[in-house]
């Protein structure tokens, strides 16, 4: 964010400080995986700011363990066992969540809380803006991601076992005294716009109060899509998923269209008939039609709310980084986006009556 292919696609040889014992994790897959058959050969991904994610090889199949990063933690974060649980009861029901083999909350198998799941092969796209995709693609696939969201959204959490996944009402309230919190826990230093958010946006929060399974950080590049065809194949990274407000887990994916190209690939600006991406309003009354829901209302108070929480998830990776233990080496450059997200997301505040 700015983020480069490059930088983050592929596997690396694992840092020293992101090392466990390998041994003890074959013994434990050996006897906990079913199917599971060595020899074992372990590559941390180049990717993820938060939980370290490894590729698991073995001559006959591969697998991806996620695991919470060392050290001192921030209350609440890195949730695994969250992650875990969330994406094992939507494979089940034909959402593209991977496929889960074992949770292991036993620190002294390899140092921390981790778990495994299958290892998908397909197309990551870390720029929003698809620069190596045609028109048309473009289009499928900004659509696809649109569907998916949907289908999320349109899951009975009920059913898939989620009831108690998370408090229902309130989920805004609840959100920004949790992202207040956090950000104040990681503060390295004083943003005027953050403290008047922090103030402002309790008081502003919607009354509609709708609940489903929401994700949490739903962008293309938590997402594999085929390798051929715009068809979403696996969502990954479920570790702020909840049960929460499905408009604030949706606006969040339509801030693309808001940022600028060095905010994650932003489309603010460019010619998005000429590249052949559909406009925010297609894509909102798209998510309209696909839940059954007539308008995508207090739009400019979601962005601030989603503005604000972005700005403290990177305030959080920042301190990570100064602390020594956040997972990618690019988290450190991640700290000069907190100011300019926060004035942004005081921008939408004023629009919504701040």
């Amino acid at each position: 964010m700015p983020a480069d292919a490059p930088d983050f696609t592929g596997v690396m040889d694992t840092p020293e400080r992101l090392k466990f014992d390998e041994a003890a994790l074959q013994a434990y897959m050996k006897k906990n995986v079913k199917g599971f058959k060595g020899p074992l050969t372990v590559k941390k991904f180049k990717g993820g700011q938060s939980n370290p994610t490894y590729r698991l090889e073995t001559p006959k199949k591969n697998y991806v363990l996620r695991r919470k990063p060392p050290g001192k933690l921030l209350p609440s974060a890195h949730a695994v066992e969250r992650e875990y649980r969330v994406m094992t009861a939507l494979h089940p029901l034909g959402f593209p969540a991977p496929g889960t083999y074992a949770l292991c909350e036993d620190e002294s198998v390899i140092g921390t809380a981790f778990f495994i799941m299958d290892c998908v092969e397909g197309r990551i796209f870390w720029d929003a803006s698809l620069p190596d995709n045609p028109p048309g693609e473009r289009r499928a696939l900004y659509l696809e991601m649109v569907d998916t969201i949907a289908a999320l959204h349109m899951i009975d959490y009920e059913k898939a076992g989620l009831s108690d996944f998370g408090k229902t009402g309130n989920y805004f309230g609840r959100q920004i005294d949790r992202w207040s919190k956090q950000y104040k826990a990681a503060e390295t230093g004083s943003i005027e716009p953050m403290d008047r958010l922090i103030e402002w946006l309790p008081t502003a929060v919607p009354r509609d109060d709708a609940v489903s399974i929401v994700h949490g950080d739903f962008r293309f590049d938590n997402v594999i899509m085929d390798l051929k065809k715009a068809k979403a194949l696996a969502v990954l990274d479920w570790e702020l998923s909840t049960l929460g407000h499905p408009l604030a887990d949706f606006t969040y994916f339509l801030m693309v269209w808001h940022f600028p190209p060095t905010i994650r690939g932003g489309l603010a600006g460019l010619d998005l008939d000429e590249l052949g991406i559909p406009s925010l309003e297609e894509a909102s009354t798209r998510y309209c039609e696909k839940t059954w829901r007539e308008t995508l209302a207090d739009f400019d108070f979601c962005f601030a709310y989603n503005t604000f929480r972005l700005a403290s998830i990177i305030q959080g990776v920042y301190k990570r980084s100064l602390d020594g233990n956040a997972s990618s080496a690019e988290a450190k450059n991640m700290g000069a986006n907190v100011a300019p997200l926060a004035a942004m997301a005081w921008e939408y505040a004023k629009r919504a009556g701040a």
